[in-house]
């Protein structure tokens, strides 16, 4: 609690919880990925492609919960690493299209490998009950302020 007991518990904020929970789930993606040579953003951004080929920069920098400029900036990086690529030309309008290349593909498989190990850890001790309802309760966390944000 806070020292003028004006402020949230931090003992029993949800929220909070929810924040250190977040933290230490990225912790743990970055410290599985760092081998790879990747960032819990450069695996988004890569499972994202592999999920929904075409993406736009805009809607990758959504979905990967970064800036337009940041995911212009990683996407320039990946193609120059042969990861991408993207057309020289739009080919409607103005959003030059980005999917993966083989190359891209394998880092991904080995990347979803050791993301996929931090979710099983973070899951263990519960039973499929469990897990099934605390999908559920996160989902309708999500949609209640998604909705009272319209």
């Amino acid at each position: 609690m806070s020292q003028d007991g004006a402020g949230v518990d931090l003992e029993t904020s949800l929220g909070y919880l929810l924040k250190e929970a977040s933290s230490a789930l990225r912790a743990a993606m970055d410290e599985v990925l760092r081998p790879l040579g990747m960032s819990v953003t450069r695996y988004s951004c890569l499972e994202l492609l592999a999920q929904r080929p075409g993406l736009s920069n805009s809607e990758l920098a959504r979905g990967a919960f970064v800036t337009r400029q940041s995911m212009n900036v990683l996407l320039q990086a990946l193609e120059r690493e042969g990861l991408v690529t993207r057309p020289a030309e739009a080919p409607v309008g103005k959003v030059l299209p980005t999917r993966l290349t083989p190359r891209g593909r394998r880092l991904l498989e080995k990347a979803t490998v050791a993301v996929r190990s931090v979710e099983v850890r973070m899951l263990d001790g519960m039973t499929e009950a469990e897990q099934s309802q605390a999908f559920r309760i996160l989902q309708g966390m999500i949609r209640s302020l998604r909705e009272g944000a319209e």
